[in-house]
């Protein structure tokens, strides 16, 4: 118990917080240039990762992911309105032999004013803007790749970006089924100035599995998550750069005509608190939800066990208690560094038994564009 009262202690001396952590030099986002029209260029994504779960529970599994991934891309700025692009994505896990997984990486980017348009390659998994529970961060490793079609607003007072991931394609007659993930993130500012920034942030993802061609004798399944929160922010100068509160109610619910999930409806409060200082950002996170399931979220806030040892377990009520640290820093110009520590507690468990876990990670990315040739009209 001593423990839990030490972590609860940080919870409060957190004050407000961010329910997540900044994933800004995380994201690459390749648009459209006016100045770069009719130039060709390379751009050299490099991704480094390790992220460990020190994790003894029986709804996560206990793992560590460590290694590189490398995304060259040939980028043909069309138009002012327009880019083409095409690529590989190559990802090799220290330890494992030869390369993991290659992805071919093509997309065509229309962007006039504040809107985007995006076919094939999308920014996909962080560039979503989805809480953990909805939309695991993890993915930025695990599928960091995501093909379809999305479309993207941005601005000062507002951001959207909806999209549709083709996560499976099937042929007739096919074993499996297909897979469809639709999604939107919004984000509504209602006030942004030196004093305050305040927020609405909505979330909704859409799972199929199903199809027409198949020949599999598992039911069609149609899962919707969604969320929708406030979100705080106060600047502030000194040592505390800025107070934040991000605060969400999410929702699950299974509209798949014949129901094979352990529940079939939920929901839960995802609330944090935290601030930001010169030497990195601290934020206390509290997770309280009943028989909530997501198709795309972090397994450690489902009441489904995806261990390797407790399938088919399950737990209605799941609440836990976190600290996070993280750390964000550009090295030198295109190379950032990111690192996070987060201890987790169960706070379901029987007194006596309550122990802290935690995962942490650190993650290096370089990422640049160079000019190549300019193309003759």
């Amino acid at each position: 118990m001593k423990k839990l009262y030490i972590l609860v202690l940080i919870l409060i001396l957190a004050g407000e917080a961010n329910a997540q952590i900044q994933n800004d030099s995380l994201e690459y986002r390749l648009r459209p240039d006016t100045l770069k029209t009719g130039e060709l260029y390379l751009s050299v994504h490099n991704f480094n990762y390790m992220r460990n779960y020190e994790y003894f529970n029986k709804i996560q599994d206990g793992y560590t992911l460590f290694g590189a991934q490398l995304e060259p891309q040939l980028l043909y700025y069309a138009h002012p309105q327009l880019t083409i692009s095409a690529g590989v994505h190559l990802r090799k896990d220290f330890g494992g032999r030869g390369i993991y997984r290659t992805y071919p990486l093509f997309s065509v980017k229309y962007k006039k004013h504040n809107t985007t348009l995006i076919n094939g390659v999308l920014e996909g998994s962080i560039h979503h803007r989805m809480i953990d529970p909805i939309y695991d961060f993890e993915k930025r490793i695990t599928e960091p790749v995501e093909y379809g079609t999305q479309f993207i607003i941005e601005n000062n007072s507002f951001f959207l970006d909806a999209f549709i991931n083709w996560k499976r394609m099937i042929y007739k007659p096919s074993p499996d089924q297909e897979q469809i993930l639709g999604g939107a993130s919004a984000d509504i500012t209602f006030i942004k100035n030196s004093n305050i920034s305040l927020s609405l942030p909505l979330q909704l993802t859409v799972f199929h599995q199903g199809g027409q061609i198949d020949v599999s004798t598992v039911p069609l399944q149609t899962l919707v998550n969604g969320a929708m929160g406030l979100k705080l922010r106060v600047p502030l100068k000194g040592f505390v750069q800025a107070f934040r509160s991000e605060n969400y109610y999410t929702h699950y619910r299974d509209f798949s005509f014949t129901f094979a999930q352990a529940f079939s409806n939920g929901g839960g409060w995802f609330l944090n608190n935290g601030i930001d200082t010169k030497y990195g950002s601290l934020m206390g996170t509290y997770w309280d939800a009943n028989e909530f399931i997501s198709s795309q979220g972090m397994p450690i806030y489902q009441s489904v066990s995806q261990h390797i040892n407790y399938t088919g377990y399950t737990e209605a009520n799941r609440r836990l208690l976190m600290v996070r640290y993280s750390y964000q820093k550009r090295l030198v110009p295109n190379l950032y560094l990111d690192f996070r520590f987060e201890p987790i507690m169960d706070l379901n468990r029987p007194k006596g038994k309550k122990k802290i876990e935690f995962s942490n990670s650190s993650f290096l990315v370089y990422k640049q564009e160079f000019r190549l040739h300019k193309i003759r009209k």
